[in-house]
């Protein structure tokens, strides 16, 4: 279980401070964002606060001005004189608004995919049903692997992001029945995604497979336990990983 370094709860109507609650489990949504340097950056904040608003009016728990309440919470919370490389999330229910921040573990080289034959609950969007998968993610080493979840001998995504799988120089990601995460569409709006089953029977088809997410960013897998996929080239993995450090360093500061 990863070090909160801070959590606080507020009532979403008034913004009174209250108990903190981590809201796993509840009827709602949830965004994870990145923090670096100082001052601060917030990697693709006006992405992920409009993702966040839009799903928690289809969660039926949208409240009014829902948007300056989030920057509230966030100016209350971070500091212009902190140099940060974290992971902060926001988590909304019907009542609450809860904020942490966990430091960011940097993934280790040759990361590697363990099978998990779950398929989350209503899993086009970012929902706080992951009691299951968290418990999961609590018996791997996160730096050094993540959890590829499946259903059927299909692969869909991952604990904590999306997968991308190349073949014959095009991308591919699975068909339905997953989360479309910002880092995802924003690698999407440059570089055509093809989609398709991901059939586990056909993992040799493809010469990469590329974990990408608000937490690990970029990362090429190497292998995937169990299996006999082992990764054939990094030319895909190179030429995202660019692309989104790129935007990272143009990312404007929070605090000027």
């Amino acid at each position: 279980m990863a070090t909160l370094l801070l959590k606080k709860s507020y009532l979403i109507n008034s913004l009174k401070e209250v108990k903190f609650k981590d809201l796993w489990g509840l009827h709602g949504v949830f965004t994870t964002i990145r923090l670096i340097d100082k001052p601060l950056k917030i990697i693709f904040l006006q992405s992920h606060l409009k993702n966040l608003i839009s799903s928690s009016k289809t969660y039926k728990i949208y409240k009014k001005n829902l948007n300056l309440k989030l920057k509230k919470v966030l100016d209350l919370n971070l500091s212009k004189n902190k140099k940060y490389n974290h992971l902060l999330r926001l988590a909304i229910s019907k009542n609450l608004i809860s904020i942490s921040i966990r430091k960011r573990l940097s993934p280790l080289n040759n990361f590697n995919l363990k099978l998990l034959n779950y398929k989350r609950i209503n899993p086009n969007y970012k929902n706080l049903k992951y009691n299951f998968i968290l418990k999961k993610m609590n018996a791997i080493n996160p730096r050094a692997c993540d959890l590829a979840l499946i259903k059927k001998n299909k692969i869909y995504e991952t604990g904590t992001g999306n997968l991308l799988f190349v073949k014959k120089n095009k991308l591919f990601s699975p068909k339905k029945n997953f989360y479309k995460g910002i880092t995802f569409k924003f690698i999407n709006k440059k570089y055509n995604i093809n989609f398709s089953d991901i059939n586990l029977k056909n993992l040799n088809e493809y010469s990469e497979i590329i974990l990408i997410g608000s937490g690990k960013g970029v990362i090429s897998i190497n292998k995937i336990l169990g299996e006999n996929w082992r990764r054939k080239s990094l030319k895909y993995y190179r030429i995202l990983s660019d692309y989104y450090k790129k935007a990272v360093t143009k990312c404007p500061r929070y605090y000027s």
